[in-house]
């Protein structure tokens, strides 16, 4: 009986210590995969997820007529997307050195930048003999920048660029013959100049590399109400050609590049688009995000960049997630915010307003509280300049409209100073624009 004990005891014994081991290996795994999944940080796990959701290789300041704008159909305030860390190393750290003195540099560009009061003009105005009366105006008025087309809303270049992305489209139509001397006579008047670059609305590109429009299952493509292509949002390959668009505008010499169109399409032929991501976990905001954090990334030198975006987005999650632009986010990324605060753009009721359109300054200076308020909890170091685009047209179609002109452009100038914005540009799609509402230059 001792020996059968005895036997039983160091079978026990070889159990416990079986078990020990297998313990301890387990425990060494956990903590092996512990620091191996720690290293990566949530950023870098986000980049992944982009990566595989990523579309096969090869797959605005709107004007007054556009029809498929979205509309303000709520208030609730835009927030970051869950889980977004913001300005972050890769293994999840604070901000780097280089970090930081990109954010003195934004701080310094802040404080000394021009203070730009501007209007937008097309290629074709720009290349005619009508552009000397727009200098005169800005010489005699507070007036001092222009928006100028680069890229227009069809997709074509207004000059002839030397880029072999756009040599191969074939989409160069030299509106402006000597863009190079243009910008010589523009800065020779002390003129900010900005290039406006239309984004994801772009039939030459559709045309040209329809593996790159967007398209629904049955082949049928996204258009607007006139027929004009979008492209893919989601697409690297459309990042890298707008990317090289603006560099070379910046290098032929524009002071600032600003984007349009940096949305997507609404409407039910968008809905049924195949966009070749999983959109829920790549969502719409994502890809506006990262193609204007991919723009940053790789122009060089300080360039300064804007972006325009739908008033509307301002508060309101359905507009955000239905055209991608999330204004608090975006506020962290781009130089420069433009928001379409066009009266004429909102609905009635919005604001408490029967007609906003007929309440100018009520309307702006409400759109751009609201603004203040989106951008509020951003620390100054990071948010990008507020530059609202303005209405310096009247909106026939909108039932209560009324005129504007001088006063009412001088009021919603007022609102922008108002609700604390010193900057501010006006829209008029054919160009069409007074010294009416405007200081005269040697009273600023």
């Amino acid at each position: 009986m001792k020996g059968r004990g005895s036997m039983r005891r160091k079978r026990k014994s070889i159990v416990w210590i079986v078990a020990i081991a297998v313990i301890a290996i387990a425990l060494a795994v956990i903590g092996i995969l512990r620091f191996v999944n720690g290293s990566k940080s949530k950023e870098a796990v986000s980049q992944e997820l982009l990566v595989n959701s990523e579309p096969p290789s090869g797959t605005e300041a709107g004007t007054e007529t556009e029809v498929d704008s979205a509309t303000e159909t709520d208030k609730q305030g835009t927030e970051v997307a869950e889980g977004e860390e913001g300005n972050t190393t890769q293994s999840g750290e604070p901000s780097t050195e280089a970090d930081s003195l990109a954010e003195e540099e934004q701080v310094s560009w802040k404080e000394n930048h021009v203070k730009v009061h501007g209007i937008y003009v097309t290629g074709p105005k720009a290349g005619s003999s009508g552009m000397e009366d727009l200098i005169t105006l800005l010489d005699e008025t507070e007036l001092n920048a222009m928006v100028i087309d680069v890229k227009d809303d069809c997709g074509n270049i207004t000059y002839d660029m030397d880029l072999n992305s756009v040599q191969e489209l074939g989409n160069c139509v030299p509106y402006i013959r000597d863009m190079e001397g243009l910008l010589a006579e523009l800065k020779e008047h002390d003129i900010y100049t900005i290039a406006r670059i239309v984004c994801f609305k772009d039939d030459c590109l559709a045309k040209g590399r329809p593996e790159l429009a967007l398209k629904t299952s049955d082949g049928t493509y996204v258009t607007d109400a006139n027929g004009i292509r979008w492209v893919n949002p989601y697409s690297e390959e459309v990042w890298a050609y707008l990317t090289e668009i603006a560099q070379e505008a910046l290098d032929m010499g524009f002071d600032e590049v600003q984007f349009d169109y940096v949305r997507f399409p609404v409407g039910s032929v968008a809905n049924a688009a195949e966009y070749g991501v999983d959109m829920e976990s790549y969502p719409k905001e994502q890809a506006i995000g990262g193609f204007l954090s991919h723009v940053k990334e790789n122009l060089r030198g300080n360039a300064v960049v804007g972006a325009d975006l739908f008033g509307t987005v301002i508060g309101s999650e359905v507009d955000k997630e239905r055209v991608g632009q999330n204004y608090k986010q975006l506020g962290e990324t781009v130089d420069v915010l433009c928001p379409m605060v066009y009266p004429s753009h909102y609905a009635n009721g919005v604001f408490g307003l029967s007609v906003p359109d007929a309440y100018p300054y009520e309307t702006v200076y409400a759109a751009l509280n609201d603004s203040v308020d989106e951008l509020s909890e951003t620390p100054e170091e990071k948010r990008a300049v507020v530059r609202p685009w303005l209405q310096s047209f009247t909106a026939t179609w909108v039932d209560g409209h009324i005129s504007y002109n001088g006063d009412q452009i001088r009021a919603q100038i007022q609102a922008a100073y108002d609700a604390g914005y010193d900057e501010w540009i006006l829209w008029n799609a054919s160009n069409r624009y007074s010294s009416d509402g405007l200081l005269p230059e040697d009273e600023m």
